[in-house]
C-alpha cells in the first residue's frame, strides 16, 4: 500500500484491522509514524473493542522497532520465521487465519540491515501464499522516493487499490501509484455525459506535488471535450509543472495536435506504446 495522505492511510488501516478482528483472526500491527494509542483509537472510531481484542490476545499492536528490529539490527530471515510461526499459532489456538501490517518508514532511517527488505518482502508473499494469513506493507510516498516505490510494489502480488475520484456505468477515475509515481487511472468512456467528472477529478489532483500522470491505457472513448479538459486542466498548472496524458490512443493524440491543444505548455501527451 502506497498513500499520499493521513487520512488515505487511516480509512484503509482501519478498515483493514477491523475486519480482520471481525473475521476471528489474530491481527498483528507495527506502528512507526504513528503512535500505537493513535491506530487503537482508529479501531474504536470504527465500533471495534480493541481494549477486549488486546485482553484475548487477538490483538497486539507494538512498535515498529519491537517488531522488525529488537536488536537495532533488521534481519530478514528470522523475521520469516517468527511470521510463519505467528501464522500457525494463530491456527492452533483456533483463530480463523491471521494479519500483520506494519508502517515501513523505519526503513529509511539507517537501520542495519535494510537492504535485506526487498528479499523480506518477497518472501513473506511466498509465506502467506495460499495460507489463511494476509499482510498489509505500507509506504508512505512522502518519504520514499518513486523508484524505492516502484521497486517494494513489484514484491508484492497485488496494491491496495484508492476510493475512485469517481464511478459510474461509464466511467472510473482512480488515483493509484504506476512505476512508483502518483497516478490518476481514467477507465471507460469520456463523453457529454461525464466530461464534467473528468474535469472536476484532475481539479482534485492540481494540488499534488509535481507532475500529475494520467493513465489512459485502459480508455475506451474520449470526444473532442474531454480532450479540451485535459488541455484546460493542464492550463492551470504553474510553469514548471506537467498534466502527462499517458497510454492515449494515437488517433487521439491526433486530434490534441489537429485541435492545437498541444500548444498547451503543461501538456504532454505520450501515446499507447511510447516512451513514458
Amino acid at each position: 500500500m502506497a498513500f499520499a495522505d493521513d487520512a488515505e492511510q487511516r480509512r484503509v488501516v482501519t478498515a483493514y484491522l477491523s475486519q480482520g478482528l471481525a473475521r476471528g483472526e489474530r491481527v498483528l500491527y507495527f506502528a512507526d509514524r504513528q503512535d500505537p494509542a493513535t491506530v487503537l483509537d482508529w479501531l474504536r472510531s470504527a465500533g471495534a473493542r480493541p481494549e477486549a481484542a488486546q485482553a484475548s490476545g487477538q490483538l497486539r499492536v507494538l512498535t515498529a522497532g519491537a517488531g522488525y528490529f529488537p536488536s537495532g539490527r533488521f534481519e530478514g530471515e528470522p523475521m520469516v520465521v517468527t511470521l510463519r510461526r505467528e501464522v500457525q499459532e494463530s491456527l492452533q489456538a483456533g483463530y480463523t487465519g491471521f494479519r500483520v501490517s506494519g508502517e515501513m518508514s523505519w526503513s529509511l532511517r539507517g537501520v542495519p540491515g535494510t537492504e535485506q527488505l526487498s528479499w523480506y518482502e518477497r518472501e513473506v508473499t511466498e509465506l502467506f501464499a495460499g495460507q489463511p494469513a494476509s499482510a498489509l506493507c505500507q509506504y508512505d510516498a512522502r518519504l520514499f522516493d518513486p523508484e524505492q516505490l516502484d521497486t517494494f510494489e513489484r514484491c508484492h502480488r497485488g496494491t491496495v487499490e484508492a476510493d475512485p475520484l469517481y464511478e459510474d456505468a461509464l466511467l472510473r477515475i482512480v488515483p493509484s501509484f504506476l512505476e512508483g509515481r502518483r497516478t490518476v487511472r481514467v477507465v471507460g468512456t469520456v463523453d457529454y455525459r461525464t466530461t464534467g467528472a473528468l474535469a472536476e477529478a484532475l481539479d482534485t489532483v492540481l494540488g499534488w506535488t509535481g507532475d500529475v500522470r494520467v493513465d489512459m491505457g485502459a480508455l475506451e472513448f474520449i470526444d473532442l471535450a474531454g480532450l479540451r479538459a485535459l488541455a484546460d486542466s493542464a492550463g492551470r498548472f504553474e510553469p514548471g509543472r506537467h498534466l502527462r496524458v499517458e497510454g492515449l490512443a494515437p488517433l487521439m493524440c491526433q486530434v490534441i495536435s489537429v485541435a492545437g491543444f498541444d500548444q498547451q505548455p503543461g501538456l504532454v501527451v505520450i501515446p499507447a506504446g511510447g516512451p513514458a
